[in-house]
């Protein structure tokens, strides 16, 4: 960013003069070619990025003819596109602060019309209806309407997905102190949610036979357990595997959440014999050894759309397909990462060694086996060691280790799944995510993921969540309004092994 005033007025203008050459090849709304030119403003003081808005940003209509006013020409909103599109990172931000402020609500109009309604209250209803619904219309951002129209010409929707990755990015960086971005980026979303309802959305089986596009990209955005190469894809979607992705209509080719599936016997508890252990590409699925429905990764592809349901949607609807394919298969369930937790734990130890509770964590016979398998100096302080191994995976490499930390990594991440908070809900994303779908969390598994990634980001531990299909309503419903968790005796009984050892 932008280090000192100075270096920003610079750069403005150095922006300023480079703009006021730069032309765009914008098509007219009849078909025809024309080049639109960004000349030099024609006020005093008035910038380049205020001569697009002014030009692309309609005035709201007036409350009577608001239902009557005719649409701006597609050129318009190509020429917001393309203005936009040609800026830099960090003139971006300046130009969603400019949109965001100046064309968003009219305040002295919202608060005049505040006034009329308090007015009314003692007027009949029809009146008081009226006056609520033109304090309603004028709560409308400028903007808003630029939206609709930006979302109707072609590439729009995808733009309008992308431009909302850009809010979250500074939104999240802080790269702009400007409060009206959030609302800026409120109003997006909520457009978002209606254009990208399930209901409008396509499922679509990915197979070998896909289109190479679509294949390629289904490999890129996995993001749970990377695609090695071309044979490692064509297996994840050949025999006892399914691939399926939600598709919108505006966005054609775009895969826009992906769920990839293992058809087996019985729930996996590792995840190295569903993307390392596969059947031969070309074997024919028994259907008597299809039992259960493992959900291994799940995958959101674009961020703009973060917040706006749809992983969850898929879930269901793959469900549905399933046991329309196979009407004997009862068994549906998550082999989940656990990401964050190894930050957990490493947290969790220091603060144990500061507050002076190290020895809480461990029994003294767990501590002597670890300081043991270590050969560690007798002056070393166990925390240390423990968060050393944590921190370098070394104690995978030994047997005499893993079998000492087992029972503590376990209960540890029991409690860490359930027990650790972020206002109510789950502090764990993914359990969060399963839990509001109304899932059970239903099994924590030792040497799940023995891959480097899986080692460390959660000691090789994975977690299936069980989904009941008769339970899972009311376990959505209790987790989304009494914040309870629907777990099984096994993880309860790691809660409470951590809650003995832990003084808790």
């Amino acid at each position: 960013m932008i280090s000192n005033p100075l270096t920003r007025a610079v750069r403005s203008r150095v922006r300023f003069w480079r703009h006021r050459a730069v032309f765009k090849v914008l098509p007219e709304a009849s078909g025809g070619g024309s080049r639109r030119w960004y000349s030099a403003p024609s006020r005093r003081g008035v910038s380049v990025m205020e001569e697009i808005l002014a030009r692309v940003v309609a005035p709201l209509p007036s409350y009577e003819t608001r239902d009557k006013s005719p649409p701006p020409p597609e050129s318009t909103s190509l020429e917001f596109m393309n203005y936009y599109r040609g800026l830099e990172k960090e003139d971006k931000v300046d130009f969603l602060s400019k949109l965001s402020q100046e064309c968003g609500v009219d305040h002295k109009t919202v608060s005049e019309l505040a006034t009329k309604l308090l007015d009314t209250q003692r007027r009949d209803q029809a009146t008081i209806l009226q006056a609520e619904d033109r304090l309603r219309y004028s709560l409308t951002p400028r903007y808003k309407q630029l939206f609709s129209h930006v979302s109707r010409v072609e590439g729009g929707v995808k733009f309008l997905v992308d431009l909302r990755a850009d809010l979250l990015e500074i939104l999240t960086s802080k790269a702009s102190e400007n409060p009206h971005i959030r609302d800026l980026n409120g109003t997006l979303k909520s457009l978002l949610s209606k254009w990208f309802a399930v209901g409008l959305l396509r499922l679509e089986r990915i197979t070998w036979q896909s289109p190479c596009e679509i294949l390629q990209k289904i490999s890129q955005y996995e993001a749970v357990h990377p695609v090695r190469n071309w044979t490692d894809l064509k297996r994840r979607v050949g025999p006892y595997r399914r691939c399926y992705a939600f598709t919108h209509a505006a966005m054609p080719g775009e895969p826009l959440v992906v769920l990839h599936v293992a058809l087996t016997e019985d729930i996996s508890d590792n995840i190295q014999s569903i993307v390392r252990e596969f059947a031969t590409l070309d074997a024919e699925e028994d259907i008597n050894k299809i039992n259960s429905a493992i959900f291994y990764s799940i995958s959101s592809t674009q961020a703009g759309l973060q917040g706006v349901e749809l992983g969850n949607y898929l879930i269901k609807r793959v469900v549905r397909e399933l046991q329309s394919e196979f009407p004997h298969m009862a068994q549906f369930s998550s082999l989940s990462p656990i990401p964050g937790f190894c930050s957990w734990l490493q947290g969790l130890l220091s603060q144990y060694r500061k507050e002076g509770r190290g020895a809480d964590l461990l029994s003294e016979q767990e501590w002597r086996e670890v300081e043991q398998a270590l050969g560690s100096d007798a002056g070393t302080p166990p925390v240390d060691s423990l968060r050393k191994l944590i921190a370098t995976g070394e104690w995978t490499r030994s047997e005499k280790l893993s079998l000492a930390l087992e029972p503590v990594l376990m209960r540890l991440c029991g409690w860490y799944l359930y027990g650790e908070k972020r206002r109510g809900f789950a502090l764990n994303p993914v359990a969060n995510f399963h839990l509001q779908n109304g899932a059970t969390m239903w099994r924590i598994n030792w040497r799940a993921d023995t891959s480097p990634r899986g080692v460390a980001n959660s000691c090789g531990i994975m977690v299936n969540y069980r989904y009941f299909l008769n339970e899972t309503t009311n376990n959505s419903v209790l987790y989304l309004q009494n914040k309870a968790v629907a777990a099984s005796q096994q993880v309860l009984g790691l809660v409470s092994q951590f809650q003995k050892n832990s003084k808790l």
